[in-house]
């Protein structure tokens, strides 16, 4: 064989093998990149979960202090009426 030849065919192979490895690599990378994405939707999710909880807390807590301010109106409109009538 002629020395050209066979460069041209140890370049192929080198390269052959070098596209291989590079492809393995990046298979891998995009694997952890899905399950990357797969964990921040989650933490995302869970988030979305506290929020929910939270809020609902919150407005809970808003209708407890809104009743507990109604029945305070109620009962000092209750004292001025009983101080008007004394």
């Amino acid at each position: 064989m002629d020395p050209v030849q066979i460069t041209i065919i140890a370049v192929s192979i080198s390269l052959t093998i070098i596209l291989v490895i590079i492809g393995i690599q990046v298979a891998l990378i995009l694997k952890e990149v899905r399950q990357s994405v797969i964990k921040t939707n989650k933490m995302l999710d869970d988030t979305g979960k506290i929020t929910e909880t939270v809020s609902s807390g919150v407005s809970s807590v808003s209708g407890l202090v809104s009743g507990i301010k109604t029945g305070l109106s109620f009962i000092t409109s209750l004292k001025s009426k009983g101080e008007k009538h004394e």
